[in-house]
C-alpha cells in the first residue's frame, strides 16, 4: 500500500488548528488574492491550487473533522519522536545494546562457528529491549554489516563485527553485558589464580 503524504492545511493556510469559519475565510480569500493566476505580480497557479484545497476541506465541517482526526493522531507521533530524542541517555543507551547484540552473537559464533544464529526474540528477551526498538538496532547493525542475517532466518555476527568489538574493546565485560552472562563469567574467574584487576577483562 502506497503511502500518501499528509497535508498540513493548517500550515498552507497560515492559521492556527483552533481558527473558526470566519478566520479560514478571512485568511483564504487575502491568499488567494496574492497568489491567483491572473495577479500578474505575485500570482502562483500552484500555490494558489494547495491554498484552495486547504480551503475546500478546512471550510467543511465534515472533512475539517476528519482531516483533524489524522492531524491529531500525526501532532502526537511527533511528539512522541521528540520526546524520546530528549532523553539525555538515548544514544549511549542505543551504543549498549548494540554493543550487547554483538556480544551474544560473538559468543553464539564461538560456541558453533557453523550455526551462529540468534533470533530477534531473544534479544528482546536477554537485553530487555522492546522489539519495535529492537527492529531499530537490527536494521543499523545490518546496515554497518556488523551482522547478517542467516538462512533460518536468524541473526549472525560478520567478521566486521568481530573486527568492530576487538577495535573497541567490547567482549564481554561483566558491567556492559547481561546479568547471567556476567555472573557466570565471574564466578569462572574467581576460581581461577589470577590477579583481582583482571577479572573485568574476562
Amino acid at each position: 500500500m502506497v503511502n500518501v503524504p499528509f497535508s498540513d492545511y493548517y500550515e498552507d493556510l497560515q492559521i492556527s488548528p483552533n481558527a473558526d469559519k470566519e478566520m479560514i475565510e478571512r485568511v483564504f480569500r487575502i491568499l488567494a488574492k496574492r497568489y491567483h493566476p491572473d495577479n500578474t505580480e505575485t500570482g502562483d497557479a500552484e500555490k494558489f491550487n494547495v491554498l484552495y484545497e486547504a480551503y475546500r476541506v478546512l471550510s467543511d465541517p465534515e472533512k475539517r473533522a476528519a482531516f483533524d482526526a489524522k492531524y491529531e493522531k500525526l501532532r502526537a507521533s511527533k511528539w512522541k519522536i521528540v520526546e524520546e530524542a530528549s532523553q539525555s541517555e538515548g544514544f549511549e543507551n542505543d551504543e549498549r545494546i548494540r554493543q550487547g547484540v554483538l556480544s551474544l552473537l560473538y559468543v553464539a559464533r564461538r560456541q558453533d562457528a557453523l550455526n551462529p544464529g540468534m533470533g530477534i526474540m531473544e534479544f528482546e528477551k536477554l537485553l530487555g529491549c522492546p522489539r519495535h526498538h529492537m527492529e531499530f538496532h537490527i536494521w543499523y547493525l545490518k546496515e554497518k554489516n556488523r551482522i547478517r542475517l542467516t538462512d533460518t532466518g536468524e541473526y549472525a555476527i560478520t567478521a566486521d563485527g568481530v573486527d568492530k568489538m576487538a577495535e573497541n574493546d567490547m567482549l564481554l565485560r561483566k558491567d556492559r553485558l547481561l546479568p547471567g552472562i556476567g555472573e557466570s563469567s565471574t564466578k569462572s574467574g574467581e576460581s581461577m589464580d589470577s590477579d583481582p584487576d583482571d577479572k573485568a577483562h574476562l
